[in-house]
């Protein structure tokens, strides 16, 4: 029995994957979307986003990209949980290798995005799950009412920072520089809740505890980093339960063939339509290399993606 082959893969459902499924459905493509976990990739476990167009109010990551899964699924696009393993892209069709089997399809978009950079330290690996964690929105609720450190300095960290206040009896927001990277607006409010102490700059050396977090251990600020005037002394060691943790992303690519151009990072190069070093292979979203990593970039890329195989496809004469 022969292989169906699809017009388009998705890899990846988070808002670039979910919004290039919903193009290409609405073009008529034949579309699988491959997602290893759920829906909404990072977006999902993001608390509120303020930075969304058409939500004044601002929108929870989990309402937002569950209306993007029904969009898509609406307008035809097929969503199925599968762990992908490997790509064969040179032939045509391509394939893809999965937990769940193979697929095969003309075109496919790569829209895994990028995993939770860890911190590296003593500690982190042994309590994950028992008091360390990436995602406030998953694993605040376990922690009402206790105190919580957060550690970083972006947008992320911020925000979660400030969820967390509303849940823990206090939050320790430390960051390795003596200023934050996250935007003003996040800033401001940071500075005005009395339920988060701010410990910058300082490092976290190690995270302790016994069968689960009691604390963590600091160390002097990073080179070219110093303390603001009038600024505390960095404690050796603060007493947390609770350790939330947004130091930056590492790409989903592991998956990927050498012949897929990465940049020295592992981010996968794509030009501003999208195209990878694969004719017919596309990138949308976090896991490409760009300076911008927001949920809107993601959309947008997407969009720009689908867009883009169905005129490949057309192209080719493999769609009418």
């Amino acid at each position: 029995m022969s292989q169906v082959v699809r017009d388009l893969i998705i890899i990846g459902a988070g808002p670039a994957g979910l919004t290039a499924a919903i193009y290409a459905a609405r073009s008529r493509l034949s579309t699988l979307l491959l997602e290893a976990q759920y829906p909404g990739g990072q977006a999902f476990n993001t608390h509120r986003i303020d930075n969304y167009p058409g939500f004044p109010d601002g929108v929870s990551g989990p309402d937002l990209t569950e209306a993007m899964s029904r969009q898509a699924q609406v307008h035809g696009a097929e969503l199925l949980t599968a762990q992908v393993q490997s790509l064969e892209l040179s032939g045509s069709p391509k394939r893809v290798v999965s937990s769940e089997g193979e697929y095969a399809a003309h075109t496919v978009i790569i829209a895994t995005g990028a995993d939770p950079r860890k911190l590296g330290v003593p500690g982190e690996a042994q309590f994950t799950g028992r008091g360390v964690s990436y995602c406030a929105t998953c694993d605040g609720p376990f922690f009402r009412g206790r105190r919580v450190a957060v550690v970083g300095g972006g947008d992320s960290a911020l925000t979660d920072a400030l969820y967390l206040a509303r849940l823990a009896s206090d939050v320790v927001l430390i960051h390795r520089r003596d200023r934050f990277r996250g935007v003003k607006a996040l800033q401001e409010r940071i500075a005005a809740d009395e339920r988060i102490r701010v410990i910058t700059p300082a490092v976290v050396e190690a995270i302790e505890g016994q069968d689960s977090v009691t604390g963590v251990r600091l160390g002097a600020p990073p080179s070219g980093a110093v303390p603001a005037p009038g600024a505390a002394a960095v404690p050796e060691r603060v007493e947390v339960e609770g350790v939330f943790i947004y130091v930056g992303t590492t790409p989903a690519t592991a998956f990927c063939p050498g012949e897929l151009q990465v940049d020295a990072a592992g981010y996968v190069m794509a030009d501003e339509e999208m195209r990878t070093s694969v004719d017919g292979v596309f990138a949308a979203g976090d896991v490409r290399s760009k300076s911008l990593r927001q949920v809107v970039t993601a959309a947008g890329d997407g969009a720009i993606a689908a867009m883009n195989c169905e005129a490949w496809l057309a192209e080719r004469g493999l769609i009418s």
